[in-house]
């Protein structure tokens, strides 16, 4: 056994009598009860957090907005109702954000009992006003007035607004219209008055109607039925 040196640290005394590799173990044995213990005190308790972002002036719900763990790009997004939900830890700082509204925090407690944790988040709207820039085509406003009421107007486009116009093309439109439902109601309820004007008797025959046969030739005199070329 060596003799101790009163004057030199108790280490240095004790190393030479252990073997080195108990020594080795020793060091280890003691890194990893040390490092147990910071993880066990560091350790926090995960949970299910979930709840619901809703705006704080009217409390309709936020959809799509981010839900985020601080300094991390963990988290989630808001279903169309404002709702979410995801595994979180106790005592992380949950960022909201969304497009409109201010930005909002929020720390999950540290001390929770249970596995689930839900919160009501309340989000302030954020409005920008910009200022109101006017674009004119030219350099002031008594111009662009002189020009639109000066300017020629094409021909093609005259042209093309005046047979649009035409009564022949305005009645083609109107026949090949279809009918709405008041029209189709209207229609129905005439041929049942007819109907039941004719009921017992024999029905009404416009061949024999002078008033028909009148608008037949005056038709037949303004040219209605010639073939026109287009």
């Amino acid at each position: 056994m060596p003799e101790i040196n009163k004057n030199e640290p108790f280490f240095y005394c004790i190393l030479p009598s252990l073997n080195m590799k108990k020594v080795i173990y020793l060091l280890v044995l003691l890194g990893l009860l040390s490092f147990n213990a910071s993880a066990q005190t560091t350790r926090r308790n995960v949970i299910q957090f979930s709840g619901v972002v809703v705006s704080a002036d009217s409390l309709s719900p936020i959809p799509y907005a981010n839900v985020t763990v601080k300094n991390s790009y963990y988290g989630t997004i808001s279903d169309y109702y404002g709702f979410f939900s995801f595994v979180a830890q106790a005592g992380d700082t949950i960022n909201f954000s969304s497009v409109g509204y201010q930005k909002a925090q929020y720390i999950i407690p540290e001390d929770l009992a249970e596995s689930r944790y839900s919160v009501i988040q309340v989000m302030n709207r954020d409005t920008i006003e910009l200022a109101t820039t006017v674009i004119y085509a030219w350099p002031s406003r008594e111009q662009i007035y002189e020009y639109f009421l000066t300017a020629p107007v094409p021909d093609d486009d005259l042209e093309r607004a005046r047979k649009n116009l035409e009564q022949e093309t305005l009645v083609n439109m109107a026949m090949k219209m279809p009918m709405d439902a008041s029209m189709n109601y209207k229609n129905t309820m005439n041929q049942y008055n007819t109907r039941l004007y004719q009921a017992g008797q024999i029905p009404m025959n416009n061949l024999m109607n002078p008033i028909a046969w009148a608008k037949f030739v005056e038709a037949w005199k303004r040219g209605d039925f010639k073939k026109k070329s287009n």
